[in-house]
């Protein structure tokens, strides 16, 4: 005789009239069996429910490995300087949900937030959505109920099958393409960036950001006759002020550069103060197409005056602490560069690293070896976060003068590193978003 069946799991009950957002948010991790699930079916279908026709905003996509933070705050300030409003969609979040939906530069209110839950709640019925595609979705409502004249969207994973892309864009940005997220987009350079061209459209103005894109890109360009912009490409990103003719593009220096757009005769200075400089030309790029009447100088001013929380973020002086979430090798060499460009002769740097499982922690340390002097793990208690042993075991490239031990979190490895160090030595904290958060919450 074989047993009985199981009984069906029953599905967890929406919150209820009063429930705070974070009750939304873990009833939002229930509702679909997967924390990534790829694909456009499920949320189309949700979308159609709330959206009659198509937004009329202005609709701006930014794809990539790295660097999509960046040119997303860039674009979205300098549209504003312009005289438009925004709205922003960001992932993930360093302390609040919140952080990732932002109309007109603000962060959204929890009520505002908790409305656009329920509407999506609503509309999707029995359609499962994950956590990601939910959350995209409620800031499309958001943004819609505002009136905002551009979407500025970024790429929560890949672009093909990532939830922005059921929306088309009118003007497309991958700031790069490297390896991340193998599981779902591939193990090598083309695949994932055939998965991040997925973002262009037919006709379409698209800028990459980066000096090399990958073949399979370049083919999807030509494929769909998409005017892509690059260095060397449609415009130069150069040391000097003065035009240089055939300059075959950029190089990996520190300095600010200037921005020559072909068929423009301005040129812009692009600032090198901590964000990643192609990111901020490609945004420049941008907004000369989306709002050519901007001067240069608003411009230059508006690039002055950006900062990104936890992106080579200075939190702290004497001992000076930097945090960046820079968590794959792509990042890491970006990383080990700035660090580099402001280390102080005899300055030691002391870093504090905790990663999740499926990064490439040994290309990361490879990556910033250069630069580490001491090396200080904490445990990630996370989903997907890395343990001391697992981590130490993956860092064994290094040796025992060079690691001083993993600690139980990153709070933990933190002290010790702080209590090591010197006035003058340098604190670098890195590996993930819920690292830099835990150091920001202990400093700030």
């Amino acid at each position: 005789m074989s047993p009985p069946n199981d009984p069906p799991a029953r599905a967890p009950l929406a919150p209820g009239p009063d429930a705070s957002l974070d009750q939304w948010l873990t009833y939002l991790e229930s509702i679909h069996p997967a924390e990534i699930d790829l694909g456009l079916d499920r949320v189309l279908v949700v979308f159609r429910r709330l959206f009659r026709t198509n937004p009329s905003a202005r609709i701006l996509t930014i794809g990539g490995t790295n660097g999509k933070g960046s040119t997303v705050v860039a674009l979205e300030k300098l549209l504003q300087s312009a005289g438009r409003t925004t709205g922003a969609y960001t992932s993930p979040h360093l302390e609040r949900y919140n952080e990732r939906v932002r109309v007109n530069g603000m962060d959204v209110s929890d009520q505002v937030m908790i409305r656009a839950f329920e509407a999506v709640e609503a509309a999707r019925r029995s359609t499962s959505l994950t956590y990601f595609e939910f959350g995209t979705l409620a800031a499309f409502v958001i943004f819609q109920e505002a009136g905002v004249d551009n979407w500025v969207l970024e790429v929560g994973l890949g672009g093909r099958l990532d939830a922005v892309n059921i929306l088309d864009a009118e003007l497309a940005i991958i700031t790069s393409v490297d390896i991340d997220h193998q599981a779902f987009l591939g193990n090598d350079i083309e695949t994932i960036g055939f998965e991040k061209a997925g973002i262009l459209r037919p006709g379409q103005t698209a800028i990459f950001a980066d000096l090399n894109p990958p073949r399979s890109v370049l083919q999807q360009a030509s494929a769909q006759k998409v005017n892509l912009l690059r260095p060397g490409h449609g415009y130069q990103l150069l040391a000097s002020p003065e035009p240089v003719p055939d300059a075959p593009g950029p190089t990996a220096t520190t300095s600010d550069r200037w921005l020559h757009i072909d068929q423009d005769s301005t040129c812009i200075r692009v600032p090198d103060h901590g964000l990643p400089v192609y990111s901020l030309a490609a945004a420049v790029v941008a907004i000369r197409k989306l709002e050519p009447e901007l001067s240069p100088a608003l411009i230059e001013s508006t690039l002055a005056n950006l900062t990104l929380p936890g992106r080579f973020e200075r939190v702290q002086e004497s001992p000076a602490v930097v945090v960046d979430v820079g968590h794959n090798p792509h990042a890491a060499r970006w990383l080990a560069s700035r660090v580099g460009a402001i280390r102080q002769p005899g300055q030691r740097v002391l870093a504090v690293y905790g990663a999740l499982g499926d990064k490439d922690v040994e290309g990361v340390v490879e990556a910033m070896s250069g630069q580490v002097d001491q090396w200080f793990f904490g445990a990630l208690d996370v989903p997907r976060g890395l343990g001391c042993s697992e981590l130490v075991k993956r860092t064994g490239q290094l040796n025992e003068k060079q690691v001083q031990g993993c600690f139980g979190s990153v709070e933990q490895a933190l002290s010790s590193a702080l209590a090591a160090c010197s006035e003058r030595d340098l604190v670098l904290v890195f590996g993930s978003f819920f690292t830099v958060a835990a150091a920001r919450d202990a400093l700030l």
